[in-house]
């Protein structure tokens, strides 16, 4: 039987594996990256990155590029059908990227992995854990061809069916939404800005319509059944049903489409001695807030800072005050996202409450304020 040694092993490479691998390598640790798939799934899922996310790359070389690539929204506002209920304003924050930036997931990821091979890393695909023992000094991992990799530590970035996390014996304690999540990238013309992102409430269920590179534009919907490719039609009745009706959306296009169950779920704890949860293994939620990827990129960014200060020596307390805070950010981000899909999707009864409710609110700068700041992330 083959074994290698490394010192931190990552399972996974979407965007929270390849981030906590740049920030490894670029500190000078040995990192091997593992991920169960033949080849990186080419398609935009996640789109939101936030200021606090870009600010959190910015020391290991993948922020400018992301900056020229994607879209750029100073604003993200809530409405319903035509009506402004409430306009959060980022270009009014203190940071050096005051806005949302629409881009691709496939996008992030190309440039998190073209940066972590000019560190002189890489990705061995597909390689999938199927044992993951701990001991005192260190954790073996097998693989499906009998493989084993000997690990100082193990960082589980596998997401919400997150093989590390079940032989670790971590709970992945929450729910399940009753409704499906649609997700489409359209080209379309209409009475959509190029430059906002705009979350619509309906007594049918949430719609995010956000703008992305290329002329294309990533539209999310929660609806009852959802299909396995939305198409022109679906796309155009969720749009017709709960977007702008004054200046009407044609879509033109689905370029990618998909559907997906969305969980309310956070890990039990995101450290079990020498195993470390990131990303969608530690926690996933509703996309109202497009806080996702964001927040497995923040889990990642700060357990490399973490963990470097542990291999080189220092006590591990680090890592589980990092854990701590992780839980902690977690929960409060799954509290936020089900907030804002519990009002996206009040009853027709209940809407004129709740609008009128929203527009006082919205009137008031330090409301808009603090939930820029809770977005962006930079409250964090």
């Amino acid at each position: 039987m083959q074994i290698s040694t490394t010192d931190v092993l990552i399972v996974g490479a979407g965007p929270a594996g390849l981030t906590a691998a740049v920030v490894l390598t670029q500190h000078g640790y040995q990192v091997t990256v593992v991920d169960a798939q033949a080849e990186g799934v080419n398609t935009s899922r996640a789109a939101v990155v936030h200021p606090h996310t870009l600010e959190l790359l910015e020391p290991y070389g993948v922020t400018e590029k992301l900056v020229q690539r994607g879209v750029h929204t100073p604003t993200f506002t809530i409405r319903d059908r035509d009506a402004l209920l409430i306009a959060v304003p980022f270009d009014q924050l203190a940071t050096r990227y005051p806005y949302t930036l629409m881009i691709s997931q496939a996008d992030t990821e190309a440039y998190l992995l073209d940066r972590l091979e000019q560190l002189g890393g890489k990705v061995i695909r597909p390689a999938a854990v199927t044992a993951v023992r701990q001991d005192r000094d260190g954790v073996d991992v097998t693989f499906a061809d009998e493989h084993r990799i000997r690990a100082r530590y193990v960082v589980g970035a596998d997401g919400m069916h997150s093989t590390v996390r079940e032989q670790a014996g971590i709970a992945f304690t929450g729910g399940t939404y009753a409704e499906a999540f649609t997700l489409a990238d359209v080209r379309m013309s209409g009475g959509v800005p190029e430059d906002e992102v705009i979350l619509y409430f309906s007594p049918a269920g949430l719609l995010v319509v956000a703008p992305l590179p290329d002329g294309r534009y990533r539209i999310v919907a929660t609806v009852t059944e959802a299909p396995r490719h939305p198409d022109v039609a679906f796309v155009q009745r969720l749009l017709d049903e709960r977007g702008p009706r004054a200046h009407p959306v044609v879509v033109e296009d689905v370029v990618w489409g998909s559907r997906f169950r969305v969980h309310h779920r956070v890990a039990e704890t995101f450290r079990d001695r020498r195993v470390l949860l990131v990303g969608d293994a530690g926690h996933v939620h509703s996309p109202a807030g497009g806080q996702g990827m964001n927040l497995g990129i923040e889990d990642a960014v700060l357990l490399g800072q973490s963990l470097t200060t542990v291999l080189a020596g220092q006590p591990d307390r680090a890592l589980d005050e990092w854990a701590a805070g992780r839980h902690h950010t977690a929960e409060h981000v799954v509290a936020l996202t089900d907030r804002l899909t519990q009002l996206a999707t009040v009853s027709r009864r209940r809407r004129p409450v709740r609008n009128v409710a929203m527009r006082l609110a919205g009137k008031i700068p330090a409301v808009r304020h603090q939930l820029a700041m809770r977005l962006s992330g930079l409250d964090r």
